[in-house]
C-alpha cells in the first residue's frame, strides 16, 4: 500500500532517495552532469513528499518558491522497481495539492532530454513545454514546463 508523507528536506529517505535520482542522472546527464547538478542542491527545502510502500521509501518530490504565482517542481525521482506503478503521479498530485493550498496558481519545471520518462510523466499531468527559464536559457538539453493548478 502506498502511503505519502509531506515533510521537509531534512528527512533521511528524502536524501537517500536523492542520492538514488543524483547518480541516476550522473549516467544520463554524462558531460553535462555539473552543470545541472548545481542548480539541485537539497538544503531547506520545506515541501518534500516522499511516497512509502508499505515502509520502504520508494518515491520523492519537491516543491520551492519560484516567483510569486509558482511553484518549481524539484528531485522527483522513482526507484527503478517502482516504476511504472503510477507512484510518481501520486506524488506529483500531492505536491500540486499542496502548492495549490499554498496559494500558487502553477508549478513550473525543467527535466532533460536525457529524461523521457520524466518528460512522457509530466505531458501526461498536462505540462505544456514552455521557454526555458533563468539558468536554463539556451540549454538545448532542458525542457521547460509548466501548469495551472487553480
Amino acid at each position: 500500500m502506498i502511503r505519502l508523507l509531506r515533510t521537509n528536506s531534512d528527512n533521511k529517505d528524502f536524501a537517500d532517495l536523492v542520492r538514488r535520482l543524483d547518480a541516476d542522472l550522473a549516467l544520463r546527464n554524462g558531460s553535462q552532469n555539473d552543470f545541472y547538478s548545481q542548480y539541485n542542491k537539497i538544503d531547506m527545502i520545506r515541501h518534500v513528499v516522499i511516497a512509502y510502500d508499505d515502509d520502504t521509501p520508494v518515491s520523492c518530490g519537491a516543491i520551492k518558491a519560484f516567483n510569486d504565482n509558482s511553484m518549481e517542481v524539484k528531485r522527483m525521482y522513482t526507484s527503478s522497481e517502482s516504476r511504472g506503478k503510477g507512484i510518481a503521479l501520486k506524488v506529483l498530485a500531492e505536491l500540486e495539492s499542496w502548492a495549490g493550498e499554498l496559494s500558487y496558481n502553477s508549478c513550473v519545471l525543467e527535466t532533460g532530454t536525457m529524461n523521457p520518462e520524466a518528460l512522457a510523466l509530466y505531458r501526461k499531468c498536462g505540462y505544456v513545454p514552455i521557454p526555458n527559464y533563468d539558468q536554463y536559457a539556451g540549454i538545448e538539453t532542458s525542457i521547460c514546463m509548466s501548469k495551472a493548478i487553480r
